[in-house]
């Protein structure tokens, strides 16, 4: 009895001595996480686009400003319903539950059985046997290797977690760029209506010139073929907005053909808003993309730390205790009971200096994955920048166009009522009124789909998740 409490101190002063090395030798599972690498850069362009604090793009639910209570609702079905988003939250319980799994090889296994054994010789008598066993194996994570492998699994959750911000701001965005879309259609559709009336009258003009023989045949006939390239572009934009509607409802969860949008119009519902751009600098804390993929990167480092700790000795306890007996009955009487301390040295295993190969070869790749997803960010903000600030300025010439011609308009009705000009000459100048009010329409439908898009390049209102070692 002395010698076994003598055997398990001795154990005891093992795993204290080895506690002790493994906190002088912290740097044995390679150099403390370091974001990686990435271009930088310093402003935006133009630059003036960043007058506003960066602090003043925290703003979650920046649809709102657009001042639609319709965009607010269908965003909040999105939301909720959206299964692409309920996938990325099924990923994150996976990621979180695999946390559990990685601690579980810190933790002592006990298991236990209960066996018979029966056999017979020719002629003999029928022989039997009963024993029962327990076993505890425990290998102690004096190197640290388990908490490396449970921070390279937190670090797979916070990736997963920022894939799903990613996204929600994806959603966010494909919804309202869709509900814009509807609503520039439901008005073009609308004007095309107008337009197509227009034509009929100008036909039952033709058609009483062409009875007193004051125009051809031809020009009649031209007249009938432009109504019907009208009524085939009002069926076009039918189609589209069907075809948008469909793909609405399939962002919100709902089977295509049971949701639709009611009519409205993009000129009065939506109102344009300015987006504070921030600093590219903030890009890399804010923007879900990047968050995630530099996760990665801290869990590639963690997994290729853990490999290199897999190359120190392994130190393990196994605890038995079991008994044996030739009567069931006599099972429980006396027990023989052992503690084996074990130590593994890797002298020669080929599977643990190839798996580190392979962790480094990994962890290169998420460093070289990371700085892809930041470049690519900054041409997103980029191409945004120049698309919003075209767009503007294009929608300033549209205006100033469209003040001339409608003078022009009501200076050809004029002349109309004082017998000066024809009705045609009205219809062809309301035609072309008409063409720069669709320009227009277009252009804005543009600038709010820009808007929408900047607003997702920059992170869409996130608070900064700054990745660190230790998370």
């Amino acid at each position: 009895m002395q010698s076994k409490s003598l055997h398990i101190g001795r154990v005891a002063v093992s795993v204290g001595v080895a506690s002790i090395l493994a906190t002088g030798c912290a740097s044995l599972g390679g150099p403390e996480y370091e974001r990686p690498e990435a271009p930088q850069k310093a402003d935006w362009t133009p630059p003036e686009t960043v007058a506003l604090s960066a602090g003043e793009t925290i703003n979650p639910e920046w649809w709102r400003q657009f001042g639609d209570p319709e965009l607010d609702t269908l965003v909040q079905k999105a939301i909720a319903g959206n299964i692409d988003l309920k996938i990325l939250v099924a990923r994150t319980g996976v990621a979180t539950a695999a946390i559990r799994q990685v601690k579980a090889a810190s933790l002592p296994s006990l298991n236990a059985g209960l066996g018979a054994n029966f056999s017979q010789s020719t002629g003999g008598s029928l022989q039997k046997s009963y024993n029962a066993a327990t076993s505890l194996n425990w290998e102690v994570d004096i190197w640290g290797k388990v908490k490396k492998g449970v921070a390279a699994q937190t670090a797979e959750v916070r990736a997963t977690q920022a894939d799903w911000r990613a996204g929600y701001l994806s959603l966010v965005a494909d919804v309202a760029t869709a509900y814009f879309q509807i609503l520039q259609l439901d008005e073009q559709a609308a004007q095309q209506t107008r337009t197509l009336g227009d034509a009929e009258r100008t036909l039952g003009i033709f058609e009483d010139m062409h009875r007193e023989g004051m125009i051809p045949r031809t020009q009649l006939l031209q007249q009938k073929a432009e109504i019907n390239q009208l009524k085939k572009d009002l069926l076009e934009l039918q189609r589209l907005r069907k075809i948008t509607e469909n793909g609405l409802a399939t962002l919100l969860g709902i089977p295509a053909g049971d949701f639709h949008v009611p009519p409205g119009k993009l000129t009065q519902n939506i109102k344009l808003i300015d987006v504070p751009a921030g600093l590219p600098s903030d890009l890399l804390e804010r923007r879900p993309d990047i968050v995630a993929a530099e996760y990665r990167v801290l869990q590639a480092h963690n997994l290729t730390s853990e490999a290199r700790l897999a190359r120190l000795p392994s130190f393990g306890l196994t605890g038995r205790l079991g008994t044996s007996s030739f009567a069931l009955t006599d099972l429980l009487k006396s027990f023989t009971a052992g503690l084996l301390p074990t130590l593994n040295i890797p002298i020669l295993d080929p599977s643990v200096n190839a798996r580190l190969r392979v962790s480094e070869a990994q962890a290169e790749v998420a460093r070289e994955e990371y700085k892809n997803v930041v470049i690519k960010a900054y041409e997103d903000v980029e191409t945004s920048l120049v698309n919003l600030n075209s767009h503007k300025e294009q929608r300033e010439e549209l205006q100033s166009q469209l003040e001339k011609l409608r003078v022009v308009a009501d200076s050809v009705r004029a002349q109309l009522r004082e017998g000066m000009v024809s009705q045609l000459e009205v219809f062809e100048s309301e035609r072309t009124l008409l063409a720069a009010e669709l320009a227009l329409l277009e252009n804005k439908q543009q600038i709010l789909s820009d808007t929408v898009r900047l607003y997702k390049a920059l992170g869409g209102g996130w608070d900064k998740d700054v990745v660190a070692s230790g998370q």
